[in-house]
């Protein structure tokens, strides 16, 4: 009894669905290549959007005001307080919460640069901004849809909530606006504090910001550092680093760039 004997090239099966089904797949693929809606596109677009350059405002008086786009620079590492996403939360169309750390970009773009507000909108845009005064540091703005509405908070260490690297208090963004998203600026000094408060603050002052709800103070964790989608950066906590005089250490120490460019 005889029997048919098929050779590779014989085609067998729903070969001509699936050849139109590749068909199809490779016009999608080239469809999105042309219109920039590859995945590989998307993420380049919302980097570049977030690397945007950010003109920061400028006061005659060098005072720091409610409404003033500015950048935090830590003194000790010498890098900018910086939004940190992740690349699937990059391509989220609205980011409840995300990770910051300091960035060695000096150069104020979206992601380096926020907006001094007031949490209970007692203080309007212009009011000074004083030493022991209540703000609240936001993301800008109108300008990227997924975190105009970030806010910089921290929440009290837990045993499954802390900072990545060391058991220390997390600092974030988050959309939900709590007295956790309250923070007040002391002076560096600790013998000047009660001299100093209630007058304005100026730019370029060395500063530490303290966490209202804990009283702990923003550090830049200069030990170790941690990866993020722009590269490796060190860690963002709420720590407060003492020297034996009792004297918050310069991880504490940071200044408020208003307007001048901190490359010159």
């Amino acid at each position: 009894m005889s029997v048919g004997k098929y050779n590779p090239s014989v085609r067998v099966g729903n070969w001509n669905e699936d050849l139109c089904l590749e068909e199809e797949m490779l016009k999608d693929f080239l469809g999105k290549r042309e219109n920039g809606e590859l995945l590989a596109f998307k993420r380049k677009n919302l980097f570049l959007k977030l690397l945007q350059h950010v003109e920061l405002t400028e006061n005659d008086d060098e005072k720091v005001r409610f409404g003033d786009v500015i950048c935090l620079h830590n003194v000790f590492i010498k890098e900018n307080l910086s939004i940190s996403m992740s690349e699937s939360q990059l391509q989220e169309s609205d980011i409840f919460n995300c990770s910051v750390s300091v960035s060695p970009i000096l150069q104020p773009c979206f992601r380096n640069a926020f907006v001094i507000t007031s949490y209970d909108r007692v203080n309007k845009t212009g009011d000074l901004l004083c030493y022991g005064q209540n703000f609240v540091l936001s993301a800008l703005p109108n300008q990227l849809p997924n975190i105009e509405n970030l806010k910089l908070t921290s929440n009290p260490v837990t045993f499954m909530k802390h900072s990545k690297k060391f058991p220390y208090q997390e600092v974030s963004m988050t959309s939900t606006s709590t007295y956790l998203n309250n923070w007040q600026v002391l002076h560096h000094d600790p013998q000047m504090r009660l001299e100093t408060e209630g007058f304005p603050i100026k730019v370029n002052e060395k500063i530490v910001v303290k966490h209202c709800y804990t009283n702990r103070a923003l550090a830049a964790v200069s030990d170790y550092t941690i990866r993020t989608a722009f590269g490796r950066e060190h860690e963002v906590a709420a720590h407060t680093f003492l020297d034996s005089h009792k004297a918050e250490k310069p991880d504490n120490h940071w200044v408020i760039v208003a307007y001048r460019d901190q490359s010159n």
